[in-house]
């Protein structure tokens, strides 16, 4: 799989590494990297190196949210190669500490997947996930192989494949729930619910976003783990697939607050592409209401946060929504003329 994706993005190498080294401060970057040199080395592997793959998995994560799925993955696939393969194989001071390493790397195999499906490649995206879990299991981390068991449940969801995603959803959060802090544990209810939502059945769909919004407000319990955070604050996640909830369930109005809410709850600045997603889809909401200008002020909003962001998926927002404005600019709605004009000058750019 690596020689598979450096094969075919080999041009994107310098760039990958130049866009990593100018979305941060530079010596922040070359501090995580001298620390994961060292363990290399042939030294016994403690927590300073975990930390320094998790705080470099954090810097690639930070990229793609602020630039799109497709900067950086060429740079992520050699340093989870080169490095921390590398230091999953190394000596151990302890059992725990090979345990985080191997969970670190788990979280960074699961970006890699998450990159190939921001970029239309589900295929590979199921690959990576698939070993992302594998070594979440080796792992032993409560609850870390049920998160990627979550995410294969999104993924179906998204390509309306529904057959296994209720079972995904609710094994990982029989794994999880108990064993982890309130804020994880919502983040699998909410996603349970989603599958049940998709599965027909509405009234257990809502008890169950209930319960996931409940846990938000709970007392917290421990720290979130680092591999619960892959797309941010979990009370943004919740909010977002309480959206998709609502919105199976035909519940336009709740679905478009819900997505906004979702948008506020992260920072523009550094969750970029995400926040433009959830923007879109308020307004897709907003639309199916009827309400063309308030949706056309949405999606403006929404393109704000769309500059500088290299992702399939922005791209095809943007085009479902010129498809979406057709028959108002037929209809010389001035707000859906301009809104489109806008979106052919972003395509043609992109």
């Amino acid at each position: 799989m690596w020689r598979f994706e450096l094969d075919r993005r080999r041009f994107l190498t310098t760039s990958a590494y130049s866009v990593a080294a100018a979305a941060l401060p530079l010596p922040y970057v070359e501090e995580i990297a001298d620390r994961t040199a060292a363990a290399r080395t042939g030294q016994v592997v403690g927590m300073a190196e975990v930390a320094a793959v998790r705080d470099m998995v954090g810097v690639f994560s930070e990229m793609d949210e602020r630039h799109g799925g497709q900067h950086g993955r060429s740079a992520l696939v050699q340093y989870l190669r080169d490095d921390v393969a590398l230091l999953c194989r190394g000596r151990f001071r302890a059992e725990e500490m090979r345990r985080q390493m191997l969970s670190a790397a788990s979280r960074g195999v699961h970006l890699l997947g998450w990159k190939s499906y921001d970029a239309g490649q589900q295929g590979l995206a199921q690959r990576y996930y698939l070993q992302s879990y594998a070594l979440a299991v080796e792992s032993g981390v409560t609850g870390h192989d049920g998160f990627v068991m979550r995410t294969m449940a999104m993924q179906g969801l998204k390509l309306h494949r529904p057959e296994h995603c209720l079972g995904l959803a609710e094994t990982g959060l029989n794994q999880a729930k108990g064993r982890v802090d309130a804020q994880t544990e919502s983040l699998f209810r909410v996603v349970h619910a989603h599958t049940l939502a998709k599965a027909g059945q509405r009234t257990a769909a809502l008890t169950e976003a209930e319960r996931a919004s409940a846990l938000l407000t709970a007392d917290p319990g421990d720290e979130v783990p680092f591999w619960a955070l892959a797309w941010g604050p979990p009370a943004a996640s919740v909010y977002s697939r309480n959206a998709k909830v609502y919105e199976t369930l035909g519940d336009y109005r709740t679905a478009a607050e819900q997505y906004g809410r979702a948008a506020d709850a992260r920072s523009a600045g550094t969750y970029a592409r995400i926040v433009a997603l959830d923007l879109v889809a308020s307004a897709e909401m907003q639309l199916k209401r009827g309400r063309i200008e308030q949706a056309c002020t949405t999606w403006n909003e929404a393109m704000d946060h769309m500059n500088g962001v290299r992702s399939v998926r922005t791209r095809k927002t943007v085009t479902r929504m010129r498809g979406d404005l057709a028959r108002f600019r037929a209809r010389g709605v001035r707000c859906a003329a301009e809104l489109d004009e806008r979106a052919i000058d972003f395509l043609a750019s992109a």
